[in-house]
């Protein structure tokens, strides 16, 4: 029997770990309370200290530094295409006519 696996949201996430800090629960009560796996809310508190504001980025969304790197390694790439189509241009053209 597979287990699909649950996502939550940021807002989520940072409710659940903002409980904790109000609450006098502890994690495990309140993963127990809120129906989330084990350790869910320990691993989302390293990451919000780690990664602070861009914790958390969503489905499919990368943090905004991962995202501009993304972004430059395309714009590299279609530069270096253009670069070659040139070099063969260069050479085309370049030939001594008969």
């Amino acid at each position: 029997m597979t287990k699909t696996r649950r996502t939550y949201s940021h807002e989520f996430k940072l409710e659940a770990l903002r409980l904790v800090e109000t609450t006098g629960k502890s994690m495990a009560q309140i993963e127990r309370d809120l129906g989330i796996g084990e350790g869910c809310l320990r691993q989302w508190k390293k990451k919000l200290a780690a990664d602070g504001e861009n914790a958390f980025p969503g489905h499919g969304n990368l943090p905004p530094d991962q995202e501009r790197l993304r972004q430059l390694e395309r714009e590299l790439e279609i530069v270096r295409q253009e670069r070659d189509i040139l070099k063969k241009a260069v050479a085309i053209f370049s030939r001594p006519s008969k």
